[in-house]
Order: C-alpha cells, then sequence, then structure tokens
C-alpha cells in the first residue's frame, strides 16, 4: 500500500529572468519605500497619525485643489437634494 502513503515533491524553482536581488515572488509598490503609510501592520491611530504627518508635507497647491473639488460637489450635490441654502444668510 505505498501508493496511499504519497509525500509531496519539493522543487529548486529558480523563475528564468531572476537577477538575484531579494525575493521574486514579493508583490510591492515601487514607491511603498517612500511612504511612511505603507508597510507596517500599525494601528489605526498611528496609520491616521502618519498619513495627517504626510499630507502636512506634501506639496500646498494639490490640496488647494483638492479642496476646491470637494467644495463645489458638495454645493452641487445640496442643489440636486434642494437644500435651501438661506438659512445660512443672516438677514
Amino acid at each position: 500500500m505505498g501508493f496511499l502513503k504519497r509525500t509531496n515533491k519539493k522543487f529548486d524553482y529558480q523563475p528564468r529572468y531572476y537577477k538575484g536581488e531579494g525575493n521574486p515572488f514579493k508583490i510591492e509598490h515601487k514607491l511603498d519605500q517612500f511612504r511612511t503609510t505603507a508597510g507596517k501592520n500599525k494601528g489605526l491611530k498611528s496609520k491616521f497619525s502618519d498619513a495627517i504627518d504626510e499630507l502636512k508635507t506634501s506639496d500646498k497647491g494639490v490640496n488647494k485643489t483638492i479642496l476646491y473639488i470637494i467644495f463645489i460637489l458638495v454645493f452641487i450635490f445640496l442643489y440636486i437634494i434642494d437644500f435651501d441654502l438661506s438659512i445660512f444668510l443672516s438677514k
């Protein structure tokens, strides 16, 4: 009954174009080494604080553009649902 006791064969597979630097099967983004929020498994609070720190050090012009776009989209949404904006104006 030797055919019932099979063991898995182990192969020493080497990828064809592998140069020998690191693990060829590790999937990683090119820019992860420059980001503080990618990688390490941390808690939610530390991830959030790292994201805020990264946002503070990034280009300010991009942040203003994103805020303008969000502001315009909010007003378009309020117009679509017929929200009365007169409650914000004083008489």
